[in-house]
């Protein structure tokens, strides 16, 4: 064990038990060396709710890793400006904030419908890729309104390129090495802009900007004017594979969770009854008459966080909990074991949505959640990713009993490279009567 000024090491921790499986050695990290334990040397794990949200609220002393998925891609005229960056997110987060959301409720509902009338039935299907498709199309849909089936295939095109770049590998090139990988990142990028580009002129050229999130980037700010056209390009891909990917992994665990607790799916199905026939004419105050539906979802997300493990690096020597982290130090913020922690939340390793109504029959309210991150980084698309999910949920229940194919092994595994995802999860449908 470490003394105050160094965290206590776990006992045969190393990267290769970590790499053999990262869940179990996070537990344990957390069960024998508490809310701040040493992986390594100068790598750290914040694994309790309070030093979770010390690190990701202080960003200045632990930014988030400066390199994103998609870096600006280089031109003669240079990048943007971090300035015309932080503008671009800015314009971006016009049409993310809740209200936004909230508003076009009736265009989202009716895609979440369509994937639960064309789920397979009477057959073991694997579920993600469905999944992947209908989310997809939400997600760019929102982002480009009219113009997305034009834009689909190239987001598509985006997301295999992510998945690409975070494949295992034998080797950690350098970030200036022209991999395979990261050509094909830039061609997929190139494609994508190229794509894009012409509907950002011909809006602004026409005055009709449109009501989705470009749209909303596209209008002048009082306080920062007219973003360049490059401003704009350059920020879209990211968030473009960001609408789908992530929900994806979480709408996963729940679809797996409706079929291995039908009690809860049948109260999901009950409540999903007062939606609207015509899922166009869904709107906010249906999706706040899905309590039940929406404390499944946030369960879930409190049990397999889909961004389980959130990586960011110590800029200066600090204090975090009780320990001295020095400068450049490696903190991996663990949602995964805040979430299980007894001490934020009653009987931590059980599936009881319960907790979030606030019933009397449950003990304890919920701690601290983390499923959307926290602090300056927190993710953008909260409000879109509950919005699509909850009614994602309410559909599926509504429409299907979900069942895991017979057999003592799990239908899928469990995947934690970039984030927790089911990985081949087969599930099978049956019509409700």
């Amino acid at each position: 064990m470490g003394g105050r000024n160094e965290p206590p090491r776990l006992a045969g921790g190393s990267f290769a038990a970590w790499s053999r499986d990262r869940l179990a050695c996070a537990r344990r990290g957390a069960e024998e060396c508490g809310d701040v334990w040493q992986l390594e040397p100068g790598v750290y794990v914040a694994a309790a709710a309070g030093p979770c949200e010390a690190v990701l609220r202080r960003a200045q002393d632990f930014p988030k890793a400066s390199a994103p998925l998609f870096p600006p891609l280089k031109r003669p005229e240079g990048a943007p400006t971090p300035e015309q960056r932080s503008y671009a997110h800015a314009a971006r987060m016009r049409g993310l904030r809740a209200q936004a959301v909230a508003d076009r409720v009736g265009e989202i509902a009716p895609r979440t419908a369509r994937f639960a009338g064309h789920l397979p039935t009477l057959q073991d299907v694997e579920i993600l890729p469905l999944v992947r498709h209908a989310l997809a199309d939400i997600g760019v849909s929102y982002l480009f309104s009219e113009d997305a089936p034009a834009l689909l295939p190239y987001a598509s095109q985006l997301f295999l390129a992510r998945e690409a770049l975070v494949r295992p590998s034998r080797w950690m090139w350098p970030r200036w090495v022209p991999t395979p990988a990261r050509r094909f990142r830039t061609r997929q990028q190139i494609a994508f802009t190229d794509a894009l580009r012409p509907v950002v002129r011909r809006r602004r050229s026409s005055g009709r900007l449109g009501d989705d999130m470009l749209g909303q980037m596209l209008r002048p700010s009082p306080h920062y004017g007219l973003l360049p056209e490059e401003a704009v390009l350059d920020t879209l891909p990211g968030i473009t594979v960001a609408t789908f990917e992530t929900p994806s992994r979480a709408a996963g665990w729940i679809l797996l969770h409706l079929a291995r607790h039908p009690r809860a799916a049948d109260r999901v199905a009950a409540e999903a009854a007062s939606l609207p026939a015509d899922p166009a004419a869904t709107t906010s105050a249906h999706l706040g008459g899905l309590p039940y539906t929406q404390a499944v979802v946030s369960e879930v997300l409190r049990l397999y966080p889909p961004s389980w493990l959130l990586t960011r690096r110590a800029a200066r020597q600090t204090q975090l909990a009780d320990y001295t982290i020095d400068a450049g130090s490696t903190v991996l913020v663990c949602p995964y074991t805040a979430h299980r922690d007894a001490r934020e939340y009653d009987e931590p390793d059980r599936f009881r949505p319960e907790r979030w109504l606030g019933d009397p029959d449950s003990p304890a309210g919920p701690g601290v959640f983390l499923a959307f991150g926290t602090g300056p980084h927190g993710c953008e698309g909260a409000a879109l990713a509950m919005t699509m999910l909850t009614l994602l949920t309410a559909q599926t229940a509504r429409r299907c009993h979900l069942s895991e194919p017979p057999g003592p092994e799990p239908g899928y595994q469990v995947s934690t490279l970039e984030g927790l995802a089911t990985v081949g999860l087969r599930l099978r449908a049956t019509v409700r009567d």
